[in-house]
């Protein structure tokens, strides 16, 4: 088997928990070094560390599947992994269909994801380590969920630094043009075959809630809208209008699309725009909200661009805030792990200051419990969620 050595020091970090080896940390590798091959991972001392995927294209060279010796590329070793991943899922949400029930490193298997949409299957092979490994994992994916049909969205772009190509290929079974997705006792279509991420969006269904409480009776702006995810769960909430605007057509008519399927249309109105040219002229027009949603895609894409995202977030902000009523809210996401709690907090203050707002902060939430955060892995945590009030 391939053997891995680490440069003196450099075992600390893995050694604390994260699951990472880079590859400047790599002092010595004897064997084979073909991408995705099983190895095992040592320290300066010759100590046994433990045992993982090793891929010599990638920065990230080697993510750690087991501290133990134990054989890692059977089909038994991915439905041990996935039903333990599973019973933390059932546990949180018992009478759900939807959620995400693998969450890469946070379930010991890094690389993978796995997001469950009633009888489908949507997966993400983002490490060479799993995708030399699909066979195995379609088949633990039939025995643990026995689903109707299995799609992988590898079409992201993380693959490419794996060395490995983007596509989407249905792996078993049979996929559908549209899939149902209960949240909340609501209900959304998703496409699992060109929708974003693996389909839908599962990460804030927790968050969707902070609605329920501040939406009766109120006008809210859901900017970004993609699908109608907020903009819906405001209108159920008993919202007096909704207004959603997305630069997407396609998202545009499949919001619509989801606000008929639960009785809101009348009170929910979207529009194909720019979200940053649209808050300018509602500005200008004299519209005012009582609650806004900001829920933009990841602006921060690499630490490359970090200060045109930070520009971003800081003007739709700032407009958000100008358009709401005294008294009003806005809950405000950054969903780029580049993007820190922090750093994202400190845009609000500027944007507030920018506005001539005065501005509380009510809560600060993070991503469903279904996307578990791994303590020693901090990259597993990208998902902030503020939600603010003018004074």
């Amino acid at each position: 088997m391939t053997r891995i050595t680490l440069s003196k020091n450099e075992d600390r970090r893995i050694k604390s928990g994260h699951p990472w080896v880079f590859s400047n940390e790599i002092r010595e590798i004897t064997g084979e070094r073909t991408a995705g091959i099983t190895a095992e991972l040592y320290d300066t001392s010759g100590n046994f560390i433990g045992i993982g995927h090793y891929n010599p294209h990638s920065l990230i060279a080697f993510r750690l599947l087991s501290r133990v010796r134990e054989e890692i590329d059977t089909t038994d070793f991915f439905v041990g992994r996935i039903t333990s991943a599973l019973s933390h899922r059932t546990n949180r949400y018992p009478e759900s269909a939807t959620f995400r029930a693998v969450y890469g490193e946070s379930d010991s298997l890094p690389g993978l994801v796995v997001d469950k949409y009633g009888d489908y299957i949507s997966v993400q092979l983002l490490s060479s380590g799993m995708d030399c490994r699909r066979t195995q994992i379609v088949d633990a994916l039939k025995m643990v969920f026995t689903p109707l049909g299995i799609i992988a969205r590898n079409d992201v772009s993380v693959r490419k630094m794996e060395g490995l190509e983007e596509r989407v290929e249905i792996l078993y079974g049979e996929i559908p043009d549209r899939v149902d997705m209960n949240e909340n006792s609501l209900r959304f279509q998703v496409s699992l075959r060109d929708g974003q991420k693996t389909g839908g969006f599962l990460d804030q269904k927790q968050n969707h809630l902070l609605l329920r409480e501040i939406c009766n009776g109120k006008r809210v702006l859901d900017c970004f809208c993609y699908t109608g995810g907020w903009a819906i769960h405001a209108a159920s909430f008993g919202a007096e209008s909704v207004l959603g605007i997305d630069i997407s057509a396609r998202s545009i008519g499949q919001a619509s699309s989801n606000a008929k399927l639960n009785a809101v249309s009348e009170r929910i109105r979207f529009e194909e725009c720019d979200a940053f040219e649209r808050l300018r002229s509602l500005n200008q027009e004299g519209e005012r909200f009582d609650v806004i949603v900001m829920d933009p895609p990841a602006f921060v894409k690499s630490r490359k661009n970090i200060a045109e995202a930070t520009k971003g977030y800081l003007t739709v902000n700032r407009r958000a805030l100008e358009l709401l009523e005294p008294g009003g809210y806005l809950i405000t996401c950054s969903c780029s792990y580049l993007m820190g709690r922090e750093a994202f907090r400190d845009i609000l203050i500027h944007a507030a200051r920018l506005a001539k707002r005065e501005v509380r902060l009510v809560e600060t939430c993070s991503q469903a419990p279904d996307h578990p955060v791994l303590l020693s892995f901090p990259e597993s945590e990208y998902l902030k969620c503020f939600m603010l009030q003018t004074l």
